[in-house]
């Protein structure tokens, strides 16, 4: 299943952003949850929070794609593209030199539906607000955040935290 869904935002002096977002279903499982609608609604609020508080440089329209997948699926493109033969939550492609000017292909998501459900049993967090959550920090990714160290980890952390608490969820990483 894809759907395509186009968001406009006007920021302040900023020319109106045009983003398309791409939506992937790739297992069926995730429907179970939440009907394709719901996540549509979802995955746009997550993405204009983080607009908003990231503010972006805009050079024109963009486009992103969301995969909603499986840990199948996952692993293999983290043994793939990160040498890492596990699956992960969320794995990010970006197609942009980090905080370069927003515009064109910004780049892919993908989402594993086991190790999202885990986590949030594990955390006692709201599968929605999870899922909020890992889309936000893919999306952080492509935007050109990273946490390979301490300082860039705080960084994009600092970043994940304003945004879903414009949100309205909790700070992922308090103890």
């Amino acid at each position: 299943m894809q759907n395509n869904d186009v968001v406009r935002k006007k920021a302040g002096s900023v020319p109106a952003l045009e983003l398309e977002i791409d939506l992937l279903i790739k297992d069926q499982r995730w429907l179970k949850k939440m009907s394709e609608a719901g996540f549509n609604k979802l995955i746009r609020k997550s993405v204009l929070s983080s607009l908003e508080i990231a503010d972006p440089a805009i050079g024109g329209p963009g486009e992103i794609c969301i995969v909603l997948s499986n840990d199948a699926h996952v692993q293999e493109l983290n043994k793939q593209w990160r040498q890492i033969d596990r699956p992960t939550n969320v794995l990010s492609f970006p197609q942009i030199e980090p905080f370069a000017p927003f515009e064109g292909m910004l780049g892919d998501i993908i989402l594993s539906l086991e190790t999202l459900e885990i986590e949030a049993k594990n955390n006692q967090i709201a599968f929605g607000d999870h899922l909020t959550h890992l889309v936000v920090h893919g999306f952080v990714h492509i935007l050109g955040y990273d946490h390979q160290n301490d300082k860039e980890a705080d960084e994009m952390e600092s970043m994940e935290i304003k945004i879903l608490s414009n949100l309205k969820i909790a700070n992922p990483y308090a103890d």
